[in-house]
């Protein structure tokens, strides 16, 4: 005991002579600024931690703090609104420092209007999608969790291939933006359903029209910005989650998982996985044969990210391959007619989870490299490289040596160059400026021994824009204007019957290299360059706290894709022939829009309109039936008109209660061929759907929801039937590709809730689709004619948060 005592005391007493030999008459003043305009901070907090030392800035931002003793100190500064900044300083003699801090990038980056923050544009007609709704939808597609919004529906190729349309437009007007890299994975196609796996997301923005120019100035119909998991800066980190789904349709098994490892130093590295298994799904009353699913996808993410500079190394997989129904491919024009008009597909087979063929294998590489830095007083700029190799392979039916061999082998390369600019000193003015340029390679691989559907072509553009937004108080004004060059260099065969056909003789004869190619064949080089200008003009008004506008108009131009030039031929997994058109001339698009919010405590209500002209608008629509060496197919034609849409889309929700919510989602679209004086064809019916939400935050975050879908009849329609002749009838009939199914009315149900099993937080969901099990069919379903859409689904999902 007593040695103890005479330990303690030769310690308090080497630490007394420690502090005395310090020289501790220092002065640690300096100032603290804003990053981006230099003004001064007032009332942050300098703080030396080590030697329990604090002042506040004054008015003009500065602070001095006496008697710092000599050798190491940390320093913290922090301020509302601020991230804080960590320092470690040498103290030899009295130091004068500058500190920035960044005090107002969550203001300018994170638009806050009426609460909805993490929204990319200020001024549009945009919607959020966050983690919790996207997690919901861990073994679905991307397109079925876009439904969500109002304004938003699908065009289907069968059940697993989902294609999004914003306003009644899909394809090539609709941009998809994962990770700030524009995705080019031959989006041209109806059953060409983005290549995102929806678990890598964790926030999607919607932006209906081509308003959000930074992205491209060809989204006639929108865009789709997909958010990754952002990495934490200055902190050590480690955290993860895993979603097991299982549904009883299809018999559906998948399974996502993720990590998430970030430093204080301001490195990061995440990685996600995710597996898909499903066999055939199943109609109300019959199963809907080979129509399973296998899909593989992750993603890898690795950077340094700290305020004044960073970079990041990003990989995304995903392997793709899908059933097509059995039932939508035929041997002759008789299968083809009964096929169209048998209230049941002609080909029903057992459950299995085998993939034969029809069917399409996808596989999508993309690969990116950025950085950016920041500079005092100016703002901050970006570059970034990106490149994205997509493999198409599509299987018919063949028969003899050729059995499993692909009958079309696309190989897209694409290498993507940006930079932006970001001017950012002042919180009420701000500029964005942005230049790209891309070189893209379509190879068709012979292989397949059939005639090329899209040819070889190669594709270069150049774009950039800038961007102005302007803030007054209650008032926020934007404009942009983008221009882009677009040039495509092709090779193509065409058969002599289809080039005269299509009457290019007089047209094209100077495209003609090789007029005596094999097969009784013309060997062409078309050639295409398109200048296109877009721009954007949008204002967004707070009449008061409760009520806001949103006022935009917006031109967009977009060049025709390589299938509506070049298309000709069987595409297998649309099941039809398609035939492009070379004269077709670039889309010109006047959008007008206006928005009203109303945002309370109990009712919240958000009222969208458009009205959109479209000059030469194309559109591909059946024109009659074709019988080739694999069977008789609908031939469908690439055409150009004048158009009009526009359209009302509603939100509503009100709570009554603490515990209830009920809300309403409506759209109501049309769509007028101006040249034609007739309706557009494939425009969604009105639909609206309902539902009922009971929670109850201190039930371990109980929920339970009821949910009523009604789908309209589509009424207005093009009449686009044909008439087939059957040799063996020696007949004509009228084969009708035309008139819409039914209206049709669905229930489903929801629930779950959170527990904790030790010290991992768990969630558990239980949800029931078409709990009635009706029997429909979607309009905009590309397999309507061959079968009924999904019947009663039950669905499972565990989420493990870690």
């Amino acid at each position: 005991m007593k040695s103890k005592r005479i330990i303690l005391i030769l310690l308090l007493l080497l630490s007394y002579s420690n502090v005395k030999g310090q020289n501790c008459k220092h002065t640690f003043s300096g100032l603290v600024e804003d990053f981006h305009d230099k003004s001064p901070i007032v009332g942050a907090t300098v703080f030396i931690k080590n030697q329990n030392k604090y002042v506040v800035t004054d008015f003009q931002g500065k602070f001095s703090i006496p008697k710092v003793c000599s050798g190491k100190i940390i320093v913290e500064i922090s301020h509302v609104a601020c991230d804080p900044q960590t320092l470690e300083l040498n103290i030899s003699a009295d130091i004068y420092k500058i500190i920035d801090l960044e005090h107002h990038e969550e203001e300018l980056n994170e638009v806050n209007v009426k609460g909805a923050i993490g929204l990319k544009t200020k001024t549009a007609q945009e919607t959020l999608i966050k983690t919790q709704t996207l997690e919901k939808f861990s073994g679905a597609s991307l397109g079925d969790a876009l439904k969500n919004i109002t304004g938003v529906s699908s065009i289907n190729t069968g059940n697993s291939i989902v294609k999004p349309v914003i306003n009644g437009l899909n394809g090539s007007r609709v941009l998809v933006s994962f990770n700030n890299v524009r995705l080019q994975d031959q989006e041209w196609g109806i059953e060409h359903a983005p290549n995102i796996d929806v678990n890598a997301a964790k926030t999607i923005s919607v932006v209906k029209g081509a308003n959000a120019l930074q992205y491209g100035g060809d989204a006639i119909g929108g865009v789709v910005i997909i958010n990754p998991v952002k990495s934490v800066i200055d902190k050590d980190t480690l955290y993860g989650k895993s979603i097991i789904s299982q549904q009883t349709n299809g018999r559906l098994f998948s399974v996502t998982t993720s990590l998430n490892k970030s430093y204080k130093s301001g490195w990061f590295v995440n990685g996600q996985a995710s597996f898909k298994r499903a066999g055939d799904f199943e109609a109300a009353n019959y199963n809907l044969s080979n129509t399973g699913i296998n899909s593989k996808a992750f993603t890898f993410n690795i950077g340094k990210k700290q305020f004044e500079k960073g970079f990041e190394l990003f990989y995304s997989y995903l392997s793709n391959e899908i059933g097509i129904l059995r039932a939508s491919h035929f041997g002759n024009v008789a299968d083809l007619v009964d096929a169209i008009e048998s209230p049941i597909p002609l080909f029903i087979n057992d459950f299995s989870y085998d993939i034969d063929n029809p069917k399409q294998d996808v596989t999508h590489h993309l690969l990116k490299a950025a950085y950016y830095k920041r500079f005092k007083g100016l703002g901050k700029l970006s570059l970034q490289y990106d490149f994205q190799f997509n493999n198409r392979l599509e299987f018919d039916r063949r028969i003899g040596d050729n059995k499993n061999l692909q009958a079309v082998d696309l190989d897209l390369t694409t290498h993507n160059f940006k930079s932006d600019f970001q001017l950012d000193s002042n919180p009420n003015h701000l500029y964005k400026f942005g230049l790209s340029a891309l070189y893209q390679d379509n190879f068709p691989d012979p292989i397949t021994k059939v005639r090329r559907l899209i040819p070889d072509y190669k594709r270069f553009s150049f774009g950039s824009y800038a961007i102005a937004d302007f803030k007054f108080d209650d008032l926020v004004f934007s404009a942009g204007i983008r221009y882009d060059l677009e040039h495509i260099d092709a090779k193509k065969f065409y058969l002599q019957t289809r080039w005269d056909n299509l009457n290019y003789q007089n047209d094209f004869s100077h495209i003609i290299i090789d007029p005596n190619a094999p097969g009784s064949q013309l060997l062409t080089n078309p050639k295409f360059t398109y200048h296109n200008v877009s721009t954007s003009l949008g204002l967004t008004y707070n009449l008061d706290a409760k009520n806001s506008f949103i006022v935009n108009y917006g031109l967009a131009n977009r060049a025709p894709n390589p299938s509506e030039l070049f298309s000709d031929g069987l595409h297998h997994s649309a099941a039809r022939i398609e035939i492009g058109d070379l004269r077709m001339q670039t889309e010109t698009s006047n959008r007008f829009s206006a928005s009203y919010m109303y945002n309370s405590d109990k009712l919240n209500i958000t009222v969208e309109g458009f009205y959109n002209h479209i000059k030469d608008f194309i559109y591909i629509e059946p024109t009659g039936e074709e019988t080739t060496n694999r069977g008789a197919f609908p031939v469908w034609s690439y055409k150009q008109v004048n158009a009009q849409l526009f359209g009302v889309d509603t939100n509503i929700s009100f709570q009554p209660t603490n515990n209830i919510v009920l809300t309403n989602k409506s759209s109501l679209l049309k769509g007028k061929d101006l040249s034609g004086n007739r309706p557009l064809i494939d425009i969604p019916p009105f639909k609206t759907v309902t539902s009922l939400v009971f929670k109850k935050e201190n039930w371990k975050n109980f929920y339970a929801s009821i949910e009523s879908e009604f789908n309209a009849e589509q009424n207005e329609f093009p009449n686009n039937n044909f008439q087939a002749y059957l040799p063996l009838e020696d007949r004509f009939v009228t084969v009708d590709v035309s008139t819409p199914p039914s209206a049709y009315h669905l229930l489903n149900f929801s629930t779950g809730l959170d527990f904790k099993l030790s010290k991992t937080k768990l969630n558990l969901n239980f949800s029931v689709d078409n709990i009635l099990n009706e029997s429909y069919r979607n309009y905009l379903n590309r397999l309507r004619y061959f079968a009924d859409d999904l019947g009663r689904n039950f669905k499972i999902q565990l989420k493990i948060n870690y």
